[in-house]
């Protein structure tokens, strides 16, 4: 199999849809020799910072010499790039290897009367495999959507479950209070386990210490009385965090805060479990860290940044981010969003801070909202908004509208900001 035939088998596992659950992906792993068994991982779940505090706590773990599996999703550049040990990206022949041997067993799978696997399902246990065969010392794994029943959670030597911010997002899979969507999330709790957690609203806070005591797992929260220190500022941002001074984290955004925080207490609760990590370590790996889409400066003159807001807590984050940085700045916006999202409260409360917005419909996404659709809700709330009929087009429009002093900041979805940045990048060439 081709790396080229490997991705048209997995694009092609789209057709069987999103199926939450661990009956088929459980079996799946068994006839390819469970290789999570073999592997010990951090298991993150939230609604917002779960990949950024993936990041830093791989990061970390690196910058201590340890082997570290990443697997994340969506993907900004590039299609491997979900799958990668020490920052590097599966090969493309491993990936053609491996799905070659998963492909075979989801045959079989079908010929003994099971489901086919989903396409979540078959990258996890591809993951799974290269993990194994690289012998990392320990995976940071993401869940694609909620816990209980992601693919990810048939993993079951977890050492420490992580938990960026609970809010609502996914309301259609995952519940319809806070409190339904935290005990979902919650699932990725193993028994024994240490369960880490961002400082939550006290309804969720109660869930997950809930299900700790049925799991007899331990439960820690960020002290946010030794959170101190704390400086915000553009591309300049440090805090000190219990023993440690002046940490300096390498993501921007407020709410990145918060997010190293996380990790760095994560990272001293693996050291309650056979992998120490020390203080410099810690801070090396937070200030060298990188999270493309996440309030990533992609151009200087004028300022241009991408921001995966997505749902009500991210825009109200990047909301306060903006006030916070730049409130003073002209600004630009680019919008492109799911059609199953809240888009309409996201355009509430950021649209109204742009003196222009040009709205345009995300690419290759059968979710993906019209850009005239996406335009005729954004008037509601600023009347100075214009559809564009591609990203390239929009790329173009805001450039036109923006003074070399201005802020240009598109947002909306993750899955378009990798194309987007790439047509930043051309215009400059």
């Amino acid at each position: 199999m081709t790396y080229e035939e490997a991705r048209a088998f997995i694009d092609d596992t789209a057709r069987y849809g999103a199926v939450l659950g661990l009956t088929s992906v459980t079996e799946l792993a068994r006839r390819l020799g469970n290789p999570q068994d073999d592997l010990k991982f951090v298991h993150i779940a939230g609604t917002n910072g779960k990949g950024s505090t993936l990041a830093y706590i791989s990061t970390i773990l690196k910058e201590a010499g340890y082997r570290v599996g990443r697997y994340i999703s969506p993907t900004i550049f590039d299609y491997r790039e979900r799958i990668q040990v020490d920052g590097e990206y599966i090969t493309r022949e491993g990936l053609a290897r491996l799905t070659e041997q998963v492909k075979a067993a989801c045959e079989r799978m079908v010929e003994d009367g099971f489901s086919h696997p989903t396409t979540f399902e078959v990258e996890t246990a591809i993951a799974l495999l290269w993990f194994r065969e690289q012998r990392c010392d320990i995976v940071v794994l993401e869940c694609g959507m909620g816990g209980l029943t992601d693919a990810t959670n048939v993993v079951k030597t977890t050492l420490v479950c992580v938990f960026a911010e609970i809010g609502m997002d996914h309301m259609g899979f995952l519940g319809d209070t806070v409190q339904e969507i935290a005990r979902v999330k919650g699932g990725i709790i193993k028994p024994g386990s240490l369960a880490v957690s961002t400082v939550q609203r006290p309804e969720v806070r109660g869930v997950l210490e809930e299900i700790c005591r049925e799991q007899q797992a331990g439960f820690r929260e960020v002290r946010r009385e030794e959170l101190k220190d704390v400086h915000y500022g553009f591309e300049n941002q440090s805090f000190s965090y219990r023993r440690m001074k002046n940490l300096k984290p390498g993501l921007f955004g407020s709410w990145q805060i918060d997010n190293a925080a996380l990790a760095v207490e994560a990272v001293l609760a693996l050291e309650d479990c056979g992998f120490p990590v020390a203080e410099e370590q810690i801070r090396k790996g937070l200030a060298k860290t990188v999270w493309p889409g996440r309030f990533t400066v992609v151009d200087r003159r004028p300022l241009f940044i991408v921001d995966g807001a997505h749902n009500r807590d991210a825009a109200d984050r990047l909301f306060e981010t903006l006030k916070l940085y730049f409130p003073d700045k002209r600004k630009i916006f680019i919008a492109g969003v799911l059609a199953d999202k809240e888009y309409d409260y996201i355009m509430s409360r950021l649209t109204p801070l742009a003196a222009r917005v040009v709205a345009v419909m995300t690419p290759d996404n059968p979710r993906a909202l019209p850009a005239a659709d996406l335009a005729a809700d954004i008037r509601k709330y600023n009347e100075n908004v214009e559809a564009a009929d591609s990203l390239a087009d929009a790329v173009k429009r805001a450039r036109a509208y923006a003074g070399e002093d201005d802020l240009i900041l598109a947002f909306g979805s993750l899955s378009y900001l990798g194309d987007l940045i790439r047509q930043v990048r051309m215009r400059k060439q």
